[in-house]
């Protein structure tokens, strides 16, 4: 990609394309440009399309030369996770399961897509249907950390956070059952929303876990977010866990300050239950710093305890993700990937009266966390530690460590994630930001003001390395 292309933001991008000073076909083959460079190395597509993405591109330019952008997607490349249903693309979820699977319809966020004029660059690596990785014995190996390729970019929206951090693309859609969205996002050092659940579809997207599962967007900031939200937020009737309320326009709130809001922050789980490196509570006190300075009050909140939050979500999702898969386990176990697969069996040893407690045990969390956003507007606490090595999941590891984004996968809230600095290893910190149910708008609102007030957005991998290492790779 050209010094002038290299690492636009969606929102830059977008407003060059509006102006007519940047061609779609420009900005799509400078992204084919720096895949085929790049990708090799990274492993962050399973299947490009760079055949569609020239023709969508020059339709693009043709269209907005004609009669101007319809929306600010118009011509902004971009990519889906690789569950994400695709008329006449192989659609795997990296599962030998579904190795030649070519849909004959789009999944209702492709198809909104399409219509706000983007232009699809491929499907993002993933790990086996959004559950079971990092894994080598699936379609295809997992995707590479852009900030060190020796490392994890977590997952299991693992493809779209690298592509997008290594500008391959602008923007992504992926999901999140218990962190797949702000995980990745967090290891990249970009930006990942996943909003409330219901606000948008989920319909022709491989489910994980129909209690928890969340379609959102990953990008490189805040304001990108809001424009796939704008583009794919919405009612569908089709659907039976969307929500029928009005969609607000996301980029509207971003004025760039936090002036009057409340940040509750729960220190109990940050510093007792699940202590963070001291490392990760200095990048989080500072930012909270500087959320203060631009006109916040920061206090502290009670929650339940975090791990009553995770044994809820690891009991349901156990148990539903064996109702998904249980036919193809009896029949053709040799095609999951050994980690996925002794997941799903642990469903299967558990029983209708666990499934109910912790859907009961959900319904008492979930208030919990509502009845704390009474009194704050957002919530506030780290997402992850800083990626460690890329090595094969044990299947053990669904019962590691509690997780500080699985809370509000149970309680449903939106909640994003955001770079807060570097370690001294080069890797991304991260912060999470929840808000209230269907207040989007707020969360997006703070991590863009926090995003505007530091410097942390000017910084990107170092990539020169990776155009040698990728002719390695596709000669090895």
């Amino acid at each position: 990609m050209s010094d002038d292309l290299s690492f636009l933001t969606l929102a830059e991008a977008s407003r060059l394309v509006a102006a007519r000073k940047l061609s779609p076909v420009e900005l799509a083959e400078a992204c084919l440009a720096r895949t085929e460079a790049v990708d090799g190395a990274l492993c962050s597509f399973i299947t490009p399309t760079p055949d569609l993405a020239r023709q969508q591109a020059r339709q693009a330019e043709a269209d907005i030369m004609r009669s101007g952008p319809r929306s600010a997607m118009h011509g902004i490349p971009y990519s889906l996770k690789d569950i994400y249903e695709t008329a006449g693309i192989r659609t795997t979820g990296q599962s030998r399961t579904l190795a030649d699977n070519v849909p004959s319809t789009d999944c209702h966020i492709h198809c909104r897509l399409v219509e706000a004029g983007g232009v699809l660059m491929g499907k993002a690596t993933t790990w086996e249907f959004a559950h079971g990785g990092p894994a080598w014995d699936v379609v295809a190996p997992p995707a590479r950390n852009p900030w060190d390729i020796s490392r994890t970019p977590a997952g299991s929206s693992s493809g779209s956070a690298v592509g997008v951090a290594a500008g391959l693309v602008l923007g992504s859609m992926g999901s999140d059952t218990g962190g797949s969205i702000r995980q990745p996002a967090a290891a990249c050092g970009i930006a990942g929303i996943k909003p409330t659940y219901g606000r948008l579809s989920r319909r022709g997207i491989l489910p994980n876990c129909f209690t928890h599962d969340h379609a959102g967007p990953l990008a490189w900031t805040s304001e990108d977010l809001a424009i796939l939200m704008n583009a794919t937020a919405g009612y569908d009737p089709l659907d039976p866990g969307s929500v029928d309320l009005p969609v607000p326009d996301f980029r509207a709130s971003l004025n760039g300050d936090a002036k009057g809001l409340v940040i509750g922050v729960p220190w109990k789980w940050i510093d007792e239950e699940f202590p963070v490196s001291p490392a990760s509570r200095k990048a989080l006190a500072d930012a909270l710093e500087v959320l203060a300075g631009l006109g916040a009050t920061v206090r502290h909140i009670d929650l339940p305890p975090i791990l009553a939050f995770n044994d809820s979500k690891r009991v349901i999702a156990m148990s539903e993700l064996f109702s998904i898969h249980e036919p193809m386990l009896r029949t053709r176990p040799d095609l999951f990937g050994r980690s996925l697969r002794y997941r799903i069996m642990c469903g299967a040893l558990l029983r209708a009266e666990d499934y109910v407690q912790a859907t009961r045990m959900r319904a008492r969390l979930a208030s919990a966390v509502q009845a704390a956003l009474h009194d704050a507007d957002v919530i506030v606490l780290p997402c992850a530690e800083p990626a460690g090595k890329l090595e094969a999941a044990s299947p053990e590891s669904m019962f590691d460590d509690p997780s500080y984004t699985v809370p509000f996968n149970v309680s449903g809230n939106p909640a994003l994630s955001v770079c807060n600095g570097f370690s001294e290893s080069g890797m991304p910190f991260s912060m999470q930001i929840a808000g209230r149910l269907f207040d989007e708008a707020t969360v997006l609102r703070v991590g863009d003001a926090y995003e505007k007030a530091t410097a942390w957005r000017q910084r990107r991998p170092h990539l020169a390395d990776l155009a040698r290492q990728s002719t390695q790779a596709q000669a090895a």
